[in-house]
């Protein structure tokens, strides 16, 4: 009894007997009953699909992981500057400074001036308002994360360098004054 045409058409061309057809359908019966099939390529695809989703699972991971660690630095940043800010700064003087492209102006007391000026205190972004704090901490706030010091007058201090040439280097402009 042959099962299919293919063997059908080699048993009328003799190139095959009753026997080795059987031996061959039991096998081909055998094989789709326990899942051995020689589909060498389906098999490869299926692999290649599975090592593909577990590459881009890992890459989708690693971004959530990214995100989160950012956020969690954020946080912390945030942290430690409502933690470590200079609470009692009303007072009468303003001060002003530029945050992002618009000038700024805060009314502190003349020590707090006075420090900023100087550079042992720095101005940082707390949300919507401003902090002020110590310079030690805004060198750390900035070596994790870079954009929450706005005003940093040590380092202006260390770049004021007069130049030979200037007629106008004897006379040297306060940073304080007073308009």
């Amino acid at each position: 009894m042959v099962k299919n045409a293919l063997q059908a058409q080699l048993l009328k061309a003799g190139l095959v007997d009753n026997k080795k057809a059987k031996k061959l359908s039991k096998q081909a019966v055998h094989a789709q009953r326990t899942g051995q099939s020689d589909d060498a390529a389906i098999k490869a695809k299926i692999e290649q699909d599975l090592q593909e989703k577990l590459a881009k699972d890992q890459a989708l991971n690693a971004e959530k992981k990214r995100l989160l660690d950012e956020k969690t630095l954020h946080a912390s940043v945030v942290q430690m500057i409502n933690h470590h800010k200079i609470k009692d700064t009303d007072g009468e003087i303003s001060y002003q400074f530029i945050d992002e492209s618009k000038i700024k102006k805060v009314y502190i007391n003349q020590q707090i001036y006075n420090a900023l000026v100087s550079g042992s205190l720095v101005v940082a972004k707390n949300g919507e308002s401003y902090a002020f704090l110590p310079k030690a901490l805004a060198d750390r706030i900035n070596e994790k994360l870079a954009g929450f010091i706005i005003v940093n007058n040590a380092e202006n201090n260390n770049n004021d360098v007069t130049d030979e040439e200037d007629p106008y280097a004897a006379y040297v402009i306060p940073d304080d004054l007073m308009w």
